[in-house]
């Protein structure tokens, strides 16, 4: 390299190869939510700022506290979200709530829904879109279970992942299943997060 070339190098190469992976999410991942992983979901492959998948509930708003008749101690029934902003190369839908604050390594899987047709605006409550799957929860079976902390407040990630395939996986699926069919074809993810205490 000449003298030119070493300073252009400088300024633009350097600095990307430089660049840990704590101060790559904090500039990109967080103004983003069009991301592909490979393995774990840290682990990001692409970036696409253009992102305008969403997904949010009418009955709370993001980091708001989830109405009581969703969780253990009222019906125990999913709550009614709204999706939007798919991407038209989106061929499925995938739905996990998770509950990372629970006292277990790994924390604790209230629901997983697959194979979520791209066109659903809405998933309704108390049920599940058409020809979509449900996947087991961490107490070993299908469908959903709410929110049930032992104490404290408790956080509920909605995390939506539009896929460009379909999942083969039936009922028996757990979450680590599902995530390790969905590398590599991970378009986009949204999240929304559900607060829940219980009185005790």
């Amino acid at each position: 390299m000449n003298q030119e070339n070493d300073a252009i190098f400088l300024k633009t190469m350097l600095p990307k190869i430089l660049i840990s992976e704590s101060s790559y999410k904090y500039f990109f991942v967080g103004r983003s939510r069009d991301i592909s992983f490979k393995g774990s979901p840290n682990k990001t492959e692409r970036i696409d700022s253009k992102s305008r998948m969403e997904i949010k509930s009418p009955v709370f708003g993001n980091n708001e506290m989830i109405p009581k008749k969703y969780t253990c101690d009222g019906e125990n029934i999913n709550p009614p979200l709204e999706i939007s902003g798919v991407k038209v190369e989106t061929q499925s839908l995938v739905l996990i709530m998770h509950d990372q604050d629970a006292p277990i390594s790994g924390g604790w899987t209230h629901w997983t829904l697959m194979n979520i047709s791209p066109d659903t605006t809405e998933i309704k409550e108390d049920n599940v879109p058409d020809n979509s799957k449900e996947g087991q929860t961490s107490s070993g079976v299908a469908g959903y279970g709410g929110p049930c902390p032992p104490s404290g407040t408790h956080h509920y990630e909605f995390r939506l992942y539009a896929l460009d395939t379909n999942l083969v996986l039936d009922e028996s699926a757990k979450k680590v299943d599902i995530e390790h069919a969905m590398e590599g074809h991970i378009v986009e993810y949204a999240v929304l997060i559900g607060l829940y205490s219980r009185a005790i």
